[in-house]
């Protein structure tokens, strides 16, 4: 079952949210938009170099004049031109384009103009893998690089917020560790233990947490019966927790690059939903990001 496709489902023909892309000059983000059109999932704004736009546009028979389509030439900094045209409510969620990472984050974060309301931000991404029946998330794969016990917890909150806006009431999180046990020598492990306690107690809610777990006894119930580890986590894992963005970003290009999975991602803890994907990734899965973020911005919308 292609579960991101049908986030696209979920999404589709919703058309009240307008996306504004930062620095939309590129074919992978243009062809998401059409697909995202052609999905009728929103209306979107295009910053960016008007000509390079354009003459992308026209390459892939993408149509700019329509009402659902507004194209701004902007030079520099569209990243800023973005996100005030969030903060005048012109736009509901904000994608990445042909930018890098850090500098988008760094305008999103900016004290005075930025749009965090949460003490941090965190990357989300969700896997649809060949032969698994059921998706996985991964955090943290490309903004914390190696997250305090406290940054931690935030970010189980901000993938738990994902994880149930996808269907998954209460996910099952496995804390990455090289080993299954506590190891003075290991810092992963003992923070791992330290959240598992800190589920268990109440700490952090509308979750189970396991860990230490090594990878291959989070998502393999073969490996976790054959180590005798039982849990309700162990070999079921809905949410990978990993301890540090090398870990993180190696797993998630694995995923994509291994194991061909498609995938999904966003950022939490901004003011609006974040669709943030690899400018390698492909335009289906920046599209499934899109969904994905909408998918967000629909649950908030429902609980607000």
């Amino acid at each position: 079952m292609n579960h991101l496709q049908v986030l696209i489902q979920t999404a589709k023909n919703d058309m009240k949210r307008t996306v504004v892309i930062a620095n939309a000059a590129d074919e992978e983000i243009l062809q998401t938009v059409k697909l995202g059109l052609a999905h009728k999932l929103c209306s979107f704004i295009l910053l960016g170099n008007q000509n390079d736009i354009e003459e992308i546009a026209e390459m892939i028979q993408l149509d700019l004049n329509t009402q659902d389509i507004r194209l701004y030439h902007v030079e520099e900094s569209s990243e800023e031109v973005a996100i005030e045209m969030i903060h005048r409510r012109e736009a509901s969620i904000l994608m990445k384009g042909n930018i890098s990472t850090k500098k988008l984050l760094q305008a999103v974060l900016d004290r005075e103009k930025g749009l965090r309301i949460k003490k941090l931000l965190s990357h989300v991404a969700m896997f649809d893998i060949p032969g698994r029946n059921k998706p996985i998330l991964l955090t943290d794969a490309a903004i914390n690089i190696a997250p305090t016990l406290d940054e931690k917890v935030q970010i189980i909150n901000h993938a738990t917020d994902v994880s149930r806006a996808v269907g998954i009431q209460k996910p099952k999180i496995a804390v990455i560790a090289p080993v299954d046990v506590m190891n003075e020598a290991i810092p992963s492990t003992i923070d791992a233990a330290k959240l598992t306690r800190m589920q268990k107690e109440g700490s952090i809610q509308h979750c189970l947490i396991d860990g230490p777990l090594s990878f291959d006894n989070a998502i393999s119930p073969k490996s976790a019966q054959h180590k005798s580890i039982t849990s309700e986590v162990a070999g079921m894992a809905d949410i990978l927790l990993v301890s540090s963005i090398e870990v993180g970003n190696a797993l998630y290009k694995s995923f994509v690059f291994f194991a061909y999975a498609k995938v999904a991602a966003v950022v939490c803890g901004a003011k609006i939903p974040i669709a943030l994907s690899s400018r390698a990734d492909s335009h289906e899965s920046k599209l499934y990001s899109l969904a994905l973020a909408i998918t967000m911005d629909q649950e908030r919308e429902t609980l607000s």
